[in-house]
């Protein structure tokens, strides 16, 4: 499909809005599931780490599959894998009010409600990317803020339904809400030139040709063969009765030596189409070993290396917050009434500034993109080794707020992976690493969970958050160092894009 040159402008804004109240509407339950988390520990009586599995596989289940969004989204289109995924967005969390224990709900709110999640972020992000180009930057940050206001209205929305409807009907008010996504995807129009042909006669022509004419002239000789043998032996039938028997032995004759050449020419065709699968399938091969050969390459560069594990001990431990905080207050014996706003909706509000300011710092060329991305690593490891000495609401909120401005830094990770890998790797290099943030997702909440129920408090869940966290930004600094650039490029000449401090410092 050819699409036009983005129109920077025009029904792009509407698509800017539409991808801003689609991901609030699909991450708003998902991202502020740590309210629903406190009502399901209550429901099904489970231990906070089984129970923290719901929350943490609808997170991190989109990421995981995010090869496979891509290809449907590339296959599909924009919009109707939207359309599809709000219902499965709606139908998931509308089945979850239903549960009858946790492990439906790993299905129905984790899996479910997760890769429809995931499904419209790919979908989101690919056809605001179609319209913009020169404002692409501004349109992605407008539309990624959506998942955050939606985390900070979610979580005082979904507690205040819980109160008046219980938890299964705020499942069902918010399986309703999210069905609005049907109408953000329709307005999802595919930017494409009206002289392109249509799919079908694109499918078709990449077929070899040679197949459908060897195709259609053996259907047509059988069918012409057939037709006159037909009509001849009935003429001669009707009129002569004895040449009827003589002409069908001729016929018959005729047809053998018809078939042998035509059997012929089927063993030629045969073994061209076998030439061709075999061609075909040692050029797949040839990808294969060509996208592994890349990957290779990307691990040979010792940032990229640092990266892949700073992100996945990043996700282990910083995510957890986001989902347990709710239930780190309760633990701590906080009152209801101290309350001014949920903390989960400080983390969300926060999120969104952080990410804002985050994503303007890094367009000054004074600023080292890699070491601001180290920093705020370093500075959420300790914010995470402070929680435990958090006693009162204030301290909480302060360190919530703080949790979620330093979370905003996934906005400059994009410019990170480039930086790293250059422009034309990123597709492959940013893949693989968000399946590795996915795995953290999904990881982290219910490995804190575990020291809760085996320590029954949760001091020991954080220290390990931040020593996560803290190592993989230091693994990282330590790969950055000019020093270390300086002394490994005496022993090995650095692979291509390897990210140096000369590089970083013009980011």
């Amino acid at each position: 499909m050819v699409f036009r040159k983005p129109p920077d402008g025009g029904w792009g804004w509407v698509i800017v809005v539409v991808s801003f109240f689609t991901q609030f509407l699909c991450y708003g339950s998902p991202l502020a599931v740590g309210v629903l988390y406190l009502e399901w520990l209550d429901a099904f009586g489970e231990g906070k780490g089984k129970t923290a599995w719901v929350g943490s596989l609808a997170n991190g289940i989109g990421l995981l599959a995010s090869p496979v969004c891509s290809i449907c989204v590339s296959s599909f289109g924009a919009r109707p894998v939207a359309i599809f995924s709000g219902f499965m967005v709606a139908g998931g969390l509308m089945m979850s009010s239903f549960a009858p224990n946790i492990y439906f709900l790993y299905v129905s709110y984790g899996i479910v409600v997760g890769l429809g999640c995931g499904l419209l972020y790919t979908a989101t992000v690919t056809i605001t990317c179609q319209y913009f180009d020169k404002h692409r930057g501004l349109a992605l940050g407008l539309i990624s803020t959506g998942s955050s206001v939606g985390l900070f209205i979610y979580a005082a929305l979904q507690r205040e339904l819980i109160e008046l409807y219980g938890l299964d009907g705020c499942l069902l008010i918010v399986g309703a809400l999210s069905l609005n996504i049907l109408a953000c995807g329709s307005l999802m129009r595919p930017l494409q030139s009206s002289s392109s042909p249509p799919p079908e006669k694109m499918g078709v022509e990449k077929v070899p040709d040679q197949y459908f004419v060897y195709h259609e002239k053996e259907k047509t000789v059988e069918e012409n063969i057939s037709i006159l043998e037909k009509g001849y032996i009935d003429e001669k039938c009707v009129n002569n009765v004895p040449d009827c028997k003589q002409d069908s032995i001729l016929n018959k004759n005729v047809l053998s030596s018809i078939n042998i050449n035509e059997k012929d020419t089927y063993k030629k065709k045969v073994v061209e189409q076998t030439n061709f699968c075999k061609q075909l399938a040692k050029r797949k091969w040839q990808l294969y070993l060509t996208y592994w050969k890349e990957t290779m390459v990307l691990f040979k560069n010792k940032v990229f290396s640092a990266l892949f594990v700073a992100i996945l001990l990043f996700d282990i431990g910083g995510f957890p917050p986001s989902l347990l905080m709710e239930d780190v207050a309760r633990s701590a014996n906080i009152s209801e009434d101290d309350y001014y706003m949920p903390l989960i909706s400080i983390i969300g509000i926060m999120t969104t500034v952080g990410k804002l300011i985050l994503g303007i710092l890094a367009d000054f060329k004074w600023v080292n993109t890699l070491y601001l991305y180290v920093t705020t690593l370093l500075m959420t490891g300790v914010a995470l080794f402070a929680i435990p000495f958090a006693k009162s609401y204030l301290t909480l909120a302060m360190l919530s707020g703080i949790l979620g401005f330093l979370t905003g830094n996934w906005s400059i990770f994009p410019y990170v992976t480039t930086k790293t890998v250059g422009i034309e790797k990123l597709t492959h290099a940013y893949g693989i690493l968000m399946f590795f943030a996915g795995l953290g997702n999904s990881l982290g909440p219910p490995i804190v969970g575990w020291f809760y129920d085996w320590t029954q408090e949760y001091d020991t869940a954080f220290y390990f958050s931040g020593f996560c966290v803290l190592l993989g930004g230091f693994l990282l600094l330590l790969a950055a160092l000019p020093c270390w650039n300086a002394c490994t490029s005496q022993s090995s000449k650095l692979p291509p894009n390897t990210y140096s401090y000369k590089v970083a410092s013009n980011a």
